[in-house]
């Protein structure tokens, strides 16, 4: 909370809420949507100011989480968690459509999701492999498998946030620890 970049935040009494720690040092908060405006941004001070890795995950109603890394060496990642519902979501629209809810209906949207899905899904090896990369630099995911990343960004877990917690835990970061000292 003492990072220069969440200065906005304290003083204009964003929600943050501060999620249970992982011991080293690493933490994970929960801030209002209009905080991370620039989530790059925000990555970029916070590595600085750290000198560690960072990443930001963007959640959209608890159904898709836009995750990007960055670390300490400027080497960047990306990956959707929420894939089923990100593909529905940002299917291209024909430009002829002029009311999208009779079109979510039709076998064209079906088709346009179905692109879209599979168009996320190929992106998937790449992202795993950024992701343990990104955590193997920061000292961790040194036992993690590819293929263990592969699933929980393939996941159709109801809540984006839990996904989220699920990455960072299959990546080898150290467990949530409850603070009382309680898992």
């Amino acid at each position: 909370m003492e990072a220069p970049v969440f200065g906005k935040a304290r003083e204009d009494g964003s929600r943050i809420s501060i999620w249970w720690p992982r011991p080293g040092g690493w933490q994970t908060l929960q801030l209002d949507y209009d905080v991370l405006t620039d989530p790059d941004e925000v990555l970029r001070a916070l590595v600085g100011w750290t000198g560690d890795a960072a990443c930001v995950a963007s959640v959209y109603d608890s159904d898709i989480a836009l995750v990007v890394g960055l670390g300490p060496d400027g080497r960047r990642w990306q990956a959707c968690l929420g894939m089923d519902v990100a593909a529905g979501e940002w299917a291209v629209v024909p430009d002829d459509v002029d009311d999208t809810s009779l079109w979510a209906l039709t076998p064209e949207f079906a088709e346009a999701v179905s692109r879209k899905r599979a168009e996320l899904d190929e992106k998937v090896p790449g992202a795993a492999q950024d992701a343990l990369a990104w955590a193997r630099a920061a000292g961790f995911g040194h036992t993690a498998e590819s293929a263990s990343i592969e699933e929980v960004l393939r996941s159709g877990e109801t809540f984006a946030e839990d996904l989220f917690d699920t990455l960072l835990d299959r990546l080898g970061f150290p467990q949530a620890v409850e603070p009382d000292g309680r898992d």
